[in-house]
C-alpha cells in the first residue's frame, strides 16, 4: 500500500541520516571543540532595530508610586474592626508631552493622597556595562499632581513640574493591524525599566457588548505594575495603554488589553482643560443588538445598536425617534458599535445637531436631532471665583468658601462647610502639596476649617518647616492630605 512504501523510504532516509551523522564524528578532519555560534546576518539586524527601539523609547516610561489610606488586615481573625492603614501602590505611566504631562491609568491613582514618579535619568551614550545601566538607572523622583482622571476610560492625567522630558508620540490606531509587532513597557511587579515583545493579539476587544470601550489584546507579556505603562509599535508609538489582565493564576498568560491611542487622543485635551471628560449626547440610551435580541424584538438587523431608552422631553424625544429604532448611522458615519457612537459625540457639544440615519420596521428614516452635553457641576466653579481675592498663595490654588451657590454644586457633600478648590494656581513659593479641583478642605491639621478666612488664618499662624496636615474630602471621601511649609 502506498503508505506501507512511505513508511520505508522514511524509516531509509532517517538510516542514512544517522549513519552519516556517526561518519562526520568519527573523522578526525572535524573539529570537535566547542565554538561559539554564528548569527544570522537578519537576526542580528533584528536584535539591534530593537536594542535601539528599547533605547529612545524608556526614557519617556515613568514609575507611579502612589500613597494613600484604606482597610488593612488587623492580625487577629476575632477581630472585627475595620483596620486604617497607609498604603502604597504603583504602577506606570507614560510622558507624553515634554512639559510634563504623564498618562496612566485612573485606577493606579485611585484613592491617591501623594503621588510620585520616577522619571528614567537620560539614556547613556556609547556601550555600557550592565551594572553601569543599573546605576545610571535610578532616575529622579518627583512629586505629580493629578489633573484629571476618568473612570470612564480609566485614564489620568499627571503633572510634574519639568520641562524638556522626552515625550512619546501617540500611533494611527487606525494603521493597527492584528499580527503586528508591539512592546509593553511598565514596571511589572515593580521592577522598574522593564520591557516585553509580542505581537496584536486583537485590534478591537470589547469584553463588554453595552460599554462603549474597546481594546487592543496583546500577547506581550502584562503583569501587575504594568498598568498605565505605554505598548509601542516598532517606530517607538504608543499605540495603547496597558490597562488590564485575564488570569487565574494572577500572573501574565498572554491575555493583555490596552487602551487604544485613539481613546487617549481624545480624553487628553479635556483631561487637561476640564479634569474629566466632556461627551455630547441626544438624549438616549443604545444598546448592542444581539442575534437573540433581534429575534426576540422583531429587528431586520441583529447586529448594530438599539435605542433602549429615551429621556423624557430630551432631543431624541422632541425629534420622534422611537425605542427600538435601529441607529444606522450618524453624520453619514455607520455606527455599528458603542465605541463609534461614542467617539462621534466626543467631539459634538451643546447646541449642536447632528442628522441620524434610522431602521424603523423596514422603514429607512433620517432625523435631524440636537445634541446635549452631559452637565459636570465642578465647571461651573470657575464662572464663580476671582482669580485675585480668591487665591491661596501658600497652597498653589484657588479657593471658594462653601455657601449656597457653591453647595448647589456640590449636592453630595460629607461635611457642609469648608473650602473647595476651583482651580490650581502656579505659584513659586507654594507649599508641594497634593489638591486637585474639587477637594475640599474641611481642616488644617486640628483646626476646622469653614471659610476662605479660617484658611488664610490658619496657614498664616504656621511655622516654617512645620508638618501639616489637611483633611480633605475627595470624591465623596475623606482622608487626610500631609505636607511641610516652606
Amino acid at each position: 500500500m502506498p503508505i506501507a512504501h512511505t513508511h520505508v523510504r522514511t524509516l531509509a532516509a532517517v538510516l542514512v541520516l544517522s549513519c552519516a551523522t556517526r561518519s562526520l564524528a568519527a573523522s578526525p578532519a572535524v573539529d570537535q571543540r566547542a565554538s561559539a555560534p554564528v548569527p544570522q546576518p537578519s537576526l542580528s539586524q533584528l536584535s539591534l532595530s530593537i536594542e535601539s527601539l528599547v533605547t529612545r523609547v524608556s526614557p519617556s516610561v515613568v514609575q507611579v508610586l502612589v500613597t494613600g489610606y484604606g482597610p488593612i488586615q488587623s492580625g487577629n481573625e476575632r477581630d472585627a474592626d475595620m483596620v486604617l492603614g497607609r498604603q502604597r501602590s504603583m504602577g506606570s505611566g507614560v510622558i507624553i508631552d515634554a512639559a510634563g504631562l504623564i498618562i496612566t491609568n485612573a485606577h493606579v491613582v485611585a484613592g491617591a493622597q501623594r503621588v510620585q514618579v520616577i522619571v528614567p535619568a537620560p539614556a547613556p551614550t556609547g556601550g555600557t556595562s550592565p551594572l553601569r545601566s543599573l546605576v545610571s538607572a535610578r532616575g529622579q523622583t518627583v512629586d505629580a499632581r493629578v489633573v484629571g482622571t476618568s473612570e470612564e476610560v480609566d485614564l489620568a492625567l499627571l503633572k510634574v513640574d519639568l520641562t524638556d522630558l522626552p515625550a512619546l508620540p501617540l500611533a494611527n490606531y487606525d494603521a493597527l493591524r492584528q499580527g503586528q509587532m508591539v512592546f509593553a513597557f511598565g514596571s511589572p511587579e515593580g521592577l522598574r525599566n522593564s520591557v516585553t515583545m509580542g505581537v496584536v493579539s486583537a485590534v478591537a476587544r470589547q469584553p463588554d457588548v453595552d460599554h462603549p470601550m474597546v481594546y487592543i489584546q496583546t500577547d506581550a507579556p502584562i503583569n501587575h505594575g504594568n498598568s498605565g505603562g505605554p505598548l509601542v509599535n516598532v517606530n517607538g508609538e504608543v499605540v495603547g495603554i496597558n490597562t488590564f489582565i485575564l488570569s487565574e493564576s494572577g500572573g501574565s498568560q498572554g491575555l493583555g488589553f490596552a487602551i487604544p491611542s485613539a481613546v487617549v487622543a481624545a480624553a487628553t485635551p479635556q483631561l487637561r482643560q476640564f479634569g474629566h471628560l466632556h461627551r455630547g449626547g441626544i438624549g438616549v440610551n443604545l444598546q448592542a443588538i444581539t442575534p437573540e435580541m433581534a429575534h426576540g424584538l422583531g429587528l431586520a438587523r441583529d447586529a448594530g445598536l438599539v435605542i433602549a431608552d429615551i429621556l423624557p422631553g430630551g432631543p431624541a424625544d422632541t425629534a420622534g425617534l422611537h425605542i427600538q429604532d435601529v441607529i444606522e448611522s450618524i453624520d453619514g458615519v455607520p455606527m455599528d458599535s458603542l465605541l463609534a457612537l461614542a467617539f462621534h459625540f466626543y467631539t459634538r457639544h451643546n447646541g449642536d445637531a447632528v442628522s441620524v440615519n434610522i431602521l424603523r420596521g423596514s422603514e429607512h428614516l433620517t432625523v435631524r436631532v440636537g445634541v446635549i452635553e452631559r452637565s459636570h457641576d465642578q465647571d461651573q466653579l470657575g464662572h464663580l471665583v476671582d482669580p485675585e481675592q480668591d487665591s491661596v498663595p501658600a497652597l498653589g490654588i484657588v479657593g471658594l468658601s462653601i455657601d449656597e451657590r457653591v453647595a448647589r454644586l456640590v449636592p453630595e457633600m460629607r461635611l457642609p462647610s469648608g473650602v473647595i478648590v476651583a482651580a490650581r494656581a502656579w505659584d513659586a513659593h507654594a507649599a508641594d502639596v497634593s489638591l486637585s479641583t474639587g477637594d475640599i478642605i474641611h481642616r488644617l491639621n486640628s483646626t476646622p476649617i469653614a471659610d476662605l478666612g479660617d484658611l488664610r488664618r490658619s496657614l498664616a499662624a504656621l511655622s516654617p518647616r512645620a508638618p501639616v496636615v489637611l483633611q480633605i474630602e475627595r470624591t465623596g471621601q475623606l482622608m487626610f492630605v500631609t505636607y511641610e511649609t516652606n
